[in-house]
Protein backbone atom coordinates (compact mmCIF):
# COMPACT_ATOMS: atom_id res chain seq x y z
CA UNK A 1 0.00 0.00 0.00
CA UNK A 2 1.44 3.51 -1.20
CA UNK A 3 2.31 5.72 1.56
CA UNK A 4 -0.66 8.30 -0.29
CA UNK A 5 -2.95 5.46 0.57
CA UNK A 6 -2.62 4.95 4.40
CA UNK A 7 -5.82 7.39 5.11
CA UNK A 8 -8.30 5.09 2.77
CA UNK A 9 -8.10 2.39 5.71
CA UNK A 10 -11.30 3.85 7.32
CA UNK A 11 -13.01 5.67 4.59
CA UNK A 12 -15.01 2.50 3.61
CA UNK A 13 -18.09 2.09 5.72
CA UNK A 14 -16.97 -1.74 6.53
CA UNK A 15 -13.63 -2.78 7.28
CA UNK A 16 -11.01 -3.26 4.48
CA UNK A 17 -10.31 -6.19 2.39
CA UNK A 18 -6.77 -7.72 3.21
CA UNK A 19 -6.15 -10.54 0.69
CA UNK A 20 -4.99 -8.36 -1.73
CA UNK A 21 -2.45 -6.78 0.20
CA UNK A 22 1.16 -7.64 -0.17
CA UNK A 23 3.20 -9.14 1.98
CA UNK A 24 5.40 -6.62 2.92
CA UNK A 25 1.99 -5.39 5.04
CA UNK A 26 1.58 -8.76 6.46
CA UNK A 27 2.40 -7.02 10.49
CA UNK A 28 -1.00 -4.69 9.49
CA UNK A 29 -3.05 -8.07 7.78
CA UNK A 30 -2.71 -9.82 11.29
CA UNK A 31 -3.56 -6.67 12.91
CA UNK A 32 -6.96 -6.63 10.89
CA UNK A 33 -7.38 -10.37 11.58
CA UNK A 34 -8.52 -9.54 15.39
CA UNK A 35 -11.62 -8.11 14.33
CA UNK A 36 -14.19 -8.59 11.82
CA UNK A 37 -18.04 -6.92 10.82
CA UNK A 38 -19.16 -8.65 14.49
CA UNK A 39 -16.76 -6.89 16.53
CA UNK A 40 -18.32 -4.52 19.09
CA UNK A 41 -17.58 -0.88 19.07
CA UNK A 42 -16.31 -1.05 22.79
CA UNK A 43 -13.98 -3.84 20.96
CA UNK A 44 -12.88 -2.02 18.14
CA UNK A 45 -11.56 1.13 19.85
CA UNK A 46 -9.96 -1.04 22.06
CA UNK A 47 -8.02 -2.57 19.41
CA UNK A 48 -6.57 0.79 18.45
CA UNK A 49 -3.05 0.13 19.81
CA UNK A 50 -2.59 -3.21 18.43
CA UNK A 51 -2.96 -1.21 14.97
CA UNK A 52 -0.59 1.33 16.35
CA UNK A 53 1.68 -1.41 16.89
CA UNK A 54 1.29 -2.58 13.55
CA UNK A 55 1.55 0.44 12.17
CA UNK A 56 4.88 1.08 14.00
CA UNK A 57 6.49 -2.14 12.42
CA UNK A 58 5.68 -0.47 9.37
CA UNK A 59 7.75 2.37 10.30
CA UNK A 60 4.86 4.93 10.08
CA UNK A 61 5.88 8.12 11.87
CA UNK A 62 3.65 9.28 14.70
CA UNK A 63 1.97 12.35 12.78
CA UNK A 64 0.88 9.38 10.28
CA UNK A 65 -0.76 7.12 12.93
CA UNK A 66 -2.07 9.65 14.44
CA UNK A 67 -4.06 10.72 11.40
CA UNK A 68 -4.77 6.99 11.06
CA UNK A 69 -5.97 7.14 14.82
CA UNK A 70 -8.63 9.53 13.44
CA UNK A 71 -9.69 8.46 10.34
CA UNK A 72 -10.60 5.02 12.73
CA UNK A 73 -12.45 7.58 15.44
CA UNK A 74 -14.49 8.85 12.39
CA UNK A 75 -15.02 5.50 11.47
CA UNK A 76 -16.72 4.67 14.84
CA UNK A 77 -18.50 8.01 14.45
CA UNK A 78 -20.30 7.13 11.63
CA UNK A 79 -21.09 3.72 12.58
CA UNK A 80 -22.70 4.92 15.66
CA UNK A 81 -24.64 7.24 13.37
CA UNK A 82 -25.41 5.10 11.47
CA UNK A 83 -27.06 2.36 13.89
CA UNK A 84 -28.50 5.54 15.78
CA UNK A 85 -30.31 6.37 12.39
CA UNK A 86 -31.63 2.42 11.99
CA UNK A 87 -32.62 2.43 15.63
CA UNK A 88 -34.75 5.91 15.49
CA UNK A 89 -36.57 4.97 12.40
CA UNK A 90 -37.14 1.41 13.80
CA UNK A 91 -38.71 2.91 16.94
CA UNK A 92 -41.10 5.40 14.72
CA UNK A 93 -38.79 8.63 14.59
CA UNK A 94 -38.95 8.12 11.14
CA UNK A 95 -36.16 9.41 8.49
CA UNK A 96 -34.57 13.02 9.57
CA UNK A 97 -36.58 15.82 9.03
CA UNK A 98 -34.09 17.63 6.88
CA UNK A 99 -30.51 17.43 6.11
CA UNK A 100 -28.01 17.90 8.41
CA UNK A 101 -23.89 17.35 9.45
CA UNK A 102 -22.61 16.00 12.40
CA UNK A 103 -18.89 17.82 13.28
CA UNK A 104 -16.10 16.58 14.94
CA UNK A 105 -14.27 19.66 16.97
CA UNK A 106 -10.67 20.05 18.52
CA UNK A 107 -8.18 17.31 17.60
CA UNK A 108 -10.22 14.82 16.11
CA UNK A 109 -11.10 17.27 13.47
CA UNK A 110 -7.25 18.08 13.23
CA UNK A 111 -6.67 14.36 12.96
CA UNK A 112 -3.84 14.83 15.45
CA UNK A 113 -5.75 12.47 17.75
CA UNK A 114 -4.11 9.94 19.75
CA UNK A 115 -5.18 7.01 22.21
CA UNK A 116 -7.67 9.08 24.69
CA UNK A 117 -9.60 11.02 23.30
CA UNK A 118 -12.91 12.08 24.80
CA UNK A 119 -15.90 13.49 22.16
CA UNK A 120 -15.92 17.11 20.77
CA UNK A 121 -18.95 17.27 18.56
CA UNK A 122 -21.39 19.29 16.93
CA UNK A 123 -24.40 19.30 14.47
CA UNK A 124 -25.34 21.78 11.77
CA UNK A 125 -29.23 21.22 10.51
CA UNK A 126 -30.43 22.62 7.55
CA UNK A 127 -32.30 26.12 7.60
CA UNK A 128 -36.10 25.48 8.48
CA UNK A 129 -39.02 27.64 9.46
CA UNK A 130 -39.09 28.82 13.37
CA UNK A 131 -43.01 27.14 13.26
CA UNK A 132 -41.25 23.81 13.04
CA UNK A 133 -38.47 23.97 15.81
CA UNK A 134 -40.06 21.81 18.29
CA UNK A 135 -40.91 18.83 15.74
CA UNK A 136 -37.35 19.38 14.24
CA UNK A 137 -35.09 20.17 17.44
CA UNK A 138 -36.58 17.58 19.35
CA UNK A 139 -35.74 15.03 16.32
CA UNK A 140 -32.28 16.34 16.19
CA UNK A 141 -31.82 16.41 19.85
CA UNK A 142 -32.62 12.33 20.32
CA UNK A 143 -30.02 11.92 17.51
CA UNK A 144 -27.39 13.80 19.42
CA UNK A 145 -28.22 11.52 22.64
CA UNK A 146 -28.72 8.70 21.44
CA UNK A 147 -25.00 8.91 19.06
CA UNK A 148 -22.92 10.25 21.86
CA UNK A 149 -24.37 7.64 24.52
CA UNK A 150 -23.02 5.02 21.79
CA UNK A 151 -19.69 6.54 21.38
CA UNK A 152 -19.14 6.65 24.65
CA UNK A 153 -20.47 2.69 25.12
CA UNK A 154 -17.81 2.34 22.49
CA UNK A 155 -15.03 4.43 24.86
CA UNK A 156 -14.86 7.56 23.44
CA UNK A 157 -16.47 9.31 26.52
CA UNK A 158 -19.12 11.86 26.91
CA UNK A 159 -17.27 15.27 27.14
CA UNK A 160 -16.90 16.72 30.75
CA UNK A 161 -17.11 19.77 29.09
CA UNK A 162 -20.86 19.17 27.31
CA UNK A 163 -18.68 19.95 24.24
CA UNK A 164 -21.42 17.43 21.68
CA UNK A 165 -24.66 17.86 19.43
CA UNK A 166 -26.82 16.31 22.20
CA UNK A 167 -26.57 19.73 23.93
CA UNK A 168 -28.14 23.48 22.17
CA UNK A 169 -24.88 24.98 22.57
CA UNK A 170 -23.51 22.52 19.53
CA UNK A 171 -27.05 21.93 17.86
CA UNK A 172 -28.43 24.66 15.71
CA UNK A 173 -29.20 26.00 11.83
CA UNK A 174 -26.90 26.89 9.92
CA UNK A 175 -27.97 30.68 10.10
CA UNK A 176 -28.12 30.08 13.80
CA UNK A 177 -24.65 28.96 13.82
CA UNK A 178 -23.51 32.26 11.65
CA UNK A 179 -25.72 34.55 13.67
CA UNK A 180 -23.84 33.13 16.79
CA UNK A 181 -20.58 33.43 15.83
CA UNK A 182 -21.36 37.18 14.41
CA UNK A 183 -22.22 37.73 17.90
CA UNK A 184 -19.67 36.17 19.45
CA UNK A 185 -17.02 37.76 17.54
CA UNK A 186 -17.95 41.14 18.17
CA UNK A 187 -17.24 40.66 21.78
CA UNK A 188 -13.91 40.52 23.74
CA UNK A 189 -14.73 37.98 26.21
CA UNK A 190 -13.21 34.94 27.74
CA UNK A 191 -15.47 32.72 27.86
CA UNK A 192 -16.22 33.13 24.59
CA UNK A 193 -13.16 33.08 22.92
CA UNK A 194 -12.48 29.74 24.90
CA UNK A 195 -15.66 28.21 23.52
CA UNK A 196 -15.12 29.56 19.57
CA UNK A 197 -11.64 27.74 19.80
CA UNK A 198 -13.22 24.46 20.52
CA UNK A 199 -15.66 25.32 17.64
CA UNK A 200 -12.85 26.65 14.83
CA UNK A 201 -11.56 23.36 14.38
CA UNK A 202 -14.16 21.34 12.97
CA UNK A 203 -14.70 18.74 9.80
CA UNK A 204 -17.51 17.15 8.53
CA UNK A 205 -17.72 13.40 9.25
CA UNK A 206 -21.73 12.69 8.80
CA UNK A 207 -24.62 14.03 6.80
CA UNK A 208 -24.18 16.94 4.30
CA UNK A 209 -20.74 18.26 3.70
CA UNK A 210 -22.10 20.87 2.09
CA UNK A 211 -23.70 22.75 5.40
CA UNK A 212 -20.09 22.48 6.92
CA UNK A 213 -18.57 24.07 3.99
CA UNK A 214 -20.92 26.60 3.84
CA UNK A 215 -20.73 27.60 7.73
CA UNK A 216 -16.89 27.45 7.04
CA UNK A 217 -16.74 29.91 4.32
CA UNK A 218 -19.09 32.13 6.58
CA UNK A 219 -16.37 31.75 9.19
CA UNK A 220 -13.55 32.58 6.81
CA UNK A 221 -15.17 35.58 5.76
CA UNK A 222 -16.02 36.82 9.37
CA UNK A 223 -12.79 36.30 11.20
CA UNK A 224 -10.07 38.38 9.58
CA UNK A 225 -12.22 41.42 11.09
CA UNK A 226 -13.15 40.48 14.17
CA UNK A 227 -10.09 42.73 15.51
CA UNK A 228 -11.52 43.33 19.56
CA UNK A 229 -12.17 39.06 19.83
CA UNK A 230 -9.25 37.82 17.97
CA UNK A 231 -7.06 40.34 20.48
CA UNK A 232 -8.76 38.27 23.18
CA UNK A 233 -7.65 35.02 21.14
CA UNK A 234 -4.31 36.26 21.10
CA UNK A 235 -4.52 37.21 25.07
CA UNK A 236 -5.08 33.59 25.66
CA UNK A 237 -2.57 31.92 23.38
CA UNK A 238 -0.02 34.09 25.28
CA UNK A 239 -1.01 31.88 28.09
CA UNK A 240 -0.95 28.69 27.43
CA UNK A 241 3.34 28.34 27.76
CA UNK A 242 5.45 25.57 27.17
CA UNK A 243 7.38 23.40 29.28
CA UNK A 244 10.25 25.46 29.53
CA UNK A 245 11.23 27.54 32.67
CA UNK A 246 13.14 31.15 32.26
CA UNK A 247 16.04 29.56 32.07
CA UNK A 248 15.28 27.10 28.88
CA UNK A 249 15.14 24.03 31.29
CA UNK A 250 12.33 21.59 30.38
CA UNK A 251 9.79 22.39 33.32
CA UNK A 252 6.66 21.36 33.94
CA UNK A 253 3.57 23.71 34.86
CA UNK A 254 2.80 21.55 37.73
CA UNK A 255 -0.75 20.79 37.49
CA UNK A 256 -1.84 17.43 38.06
CA UNK A 257 1.41 15.88 37.77
CA UNK A 258 1.46 12.57 38.33
CA UNK A 259 5.14 12.77 39.97
CA UNK A 260 8.20 15.20 39.26
CA UNK A 261 9.62 14.26 36.28
CA UNK A 262 6.29 14.11 34.09
CA UNK A 263 5.56 16.81 31.48
CA UNK A 264 2.42 17.35 30.04
CA UNK A 265 3.15 17.52 26.53
CA UNK A 266 -0.38 18.04 25.14
CA UNK A 267 -0.95 20.99 27.42
CA UNK A 268 2.43 22.62 27.43
CA UNK A 269 3.30 21.55 24.18
CA UNK A 270 0.80 21.03 21.25
CA UNK A 271 -2.26 23.20 22.87
CA UNK A 272 0.43 26.50 22.42
CA UNK A 273 1.24 25.55 18.96
CA UNK A 274 -2.59 24.57 17.91
CA UNK A 275 -3.82 27.69 19.62
CA UNK A 276 -0.75 30.18 18.01
CA UNK A 277 -1.24 28.68 14.38
CA UNK A 278 -5.19 29.04 14.80
CA UNK A 279 -4.88 33.05 15.72
CA UNK A 280 -2.68 33.11 12.53
CA UNK A 281 -4.90 31.14 10.41
CA UNK A 282 -8.00 33.17 11.37
CA UNK A 283 -6.51 36.34 11.13
CA UNK A 284 -5.38 35.73 7.38
CA UNK A 285 -8.85 33.66 6.25
CA UNK A 286 -6.74 30.45 6.00
CA UNK A 287 -9.33 27.73 5.44
CA UNK A 288 -6.88 25.05 6.89
CA UNK A 289 -7.46 22.94 10.27
CA UNK A 290 -4.64 20.62 11.00
CA UNK A 291 -1.31 22.70 12.24
CA UNK A 292 0.20 20.73 9.15
CA UNK A 293 -2.05 22.38 7.12
CA UNK A 294 -1.42 25.57 8.36
CA UNK A 295 1.78 25.81 8.45
CA UNK A 296 2.15 24.68 5.01
CA UNK A 297 -0.75 27.64 3.97
CA UNK A 298 1.07 30.36 6.11
CA UNK A 299 4.25 29.53 4.18
CA UNK A 300 3.04 29.38 1.11
CA UNK A 301 1.72 32.63 1.79
CA UNK A 302 4.65 34.17 3.09
CA UNK A 303 3.23 34.86 6.70
CA UNK A 304 5.70 32.26 7.64
CA UNK A 305 8.91 31.57 6.50
CA UNK A 306 9.79 27.94 4.72
CA UNK A 307 13.00 27.25 7.32
CA UNK A 308 10.62 28.62 10.44
CA UNK A 309 7.18 26.17 8.55
CA UNK A 310 10.39 23.14 8.24
CA UNK A 311 11.47 23.56 11.85
CA UNK A 312 7.93 23.71 13.30
CA UNK A 313 6.66 21.04 11.36
CA UNK A 314 9.49 18.72 12.86
CA UNK A 315 8.60 20.24 16.62
CA UNK A 316 5.08 18.71 15.67
CA UNK A 317 6.03 15.47 14.58
CA UNK A 318 8.57 15.29 17.57
CA UNK A 319 5.99 16.03 20.16
CA UNK A 320 3.68 13.35 18.46
CA UNK A 321 5.93 10.84 18.70
CA UNK A 322 6.96 11.11 22.16
CA UNK A 323 3.84 11.32 23.28
CA UNK A 324 2.81 8.13 21.32
CA UNK A 325 5.52 6.47 22.84
CA UNK A 326 4.55 7.37 26.27
CA UNK A 327 0.89 6.55 25.60
CA UNK A 328 1.52 2.77 24.05
CA UNK A 329 3.64 2.39 27.28
CA UNK A 330 1.08 3.19 29.06
CA UNK A 331 -1.11 0.38 27.25
CA UNK A 332 1.45 -2.00 28.32
CA UNK A 333 1.31 -1.49 31.59
CA UNK A 334 -2.16 -1.75 32.18
CA UNK A 335 -2.59 2.61 32.70
CA UNK A 336 -5.04 4.61 30.85
CA UNK A 337 -2.88 6.48 28.24
CA UNK A 338 -2.75 10.52 28.46
CA UNK A 339 -0.88 13.42 27.93
CA UNK A 340 2.14 12.99 30.38
CA UNK A 341 5.65 12.14 29.17
CA UNK A 342 8.68 11.29 31.49
CA UNK A 343 12.00 13.39 30.71
CA UNK A 344 13.59 11.34 33.04
CA UNK A 345 13.50 8.55 30.98
CA UNK A 346 14.85 10.82 27.79
CA UNK A 347 18.17 10.37 26.87
CA UNK A 348 20.08 13.72 27.06
CA UNK A 349 20.02 14.23 22.76
CA UNK A 350 16.25 13.53 23.02
CA UNK A 351 15.58 16.10 26.17
CA UNK A 352 18.04 18.53 23.92
CA UNK A 353 15.38 17.98 20.88
CA UNK A 354 12.71 18.45 22.76
CA UNK A 355 14.17 21.73 24.81
CA UNK A 356 14.50 22.95 20.95
CA UNK A 357 11.04 21.61 19.87
CA UNK A 358 9.40 23.96 22.46
CA UNK A 359 11.86 26.89 22.00
CA UNK A 360 10.06 26.63 18.20
CA UNK A 361 6.85 26.81 19.52
CA UNK A 362 7.62 29.68 21.94
CA UNK A 363 9.00 31.55 19.16
CA UNK A 364 5.62 30.93 16.62
CA UNK A 365 3.68 32.21 20.17
CA UNK A 366 5.82 35.41 19.87
CA UNK A 367 5.39 35.77 16.26
CA UNK A 368 1.64 35.21 16.43
CA UNK A 369 1.26 37.83 19.29
CA UNK A 370 2.70 40.45 16.81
Amino acid sequence: MAQTNWRILFSHEGLPNTNAWPECLDSLKQAFACVNEQTSMAEMKAWQPTLVRALQQLDLPAWRISQVISDHNDWIYRYTLRESLSEMQQQGWGVPPCDYCVLTLGSGARHESLLSPDQDNAMIIENYPETRHNEIDTWFQALGERFTDKLDVAGIPLCRGHVMARWPLWRKSLDEWCEQMHLWSRRRTVKLVQLSNILLDFQPVYGQFALAEKFRQALLELMPGAGLFLDEMNELQKETTVALDRLDRLSSDGQDAPHQQAINLKRQGLLPMQAALRLMALRKGLAAVDCKGRLAMLSQAGYLSADRAVALNDALEYLLSLLLEAQMEAVSLGRKPDGWVDKSKLAPHRRQQLKMALMQIRELQKLAAS
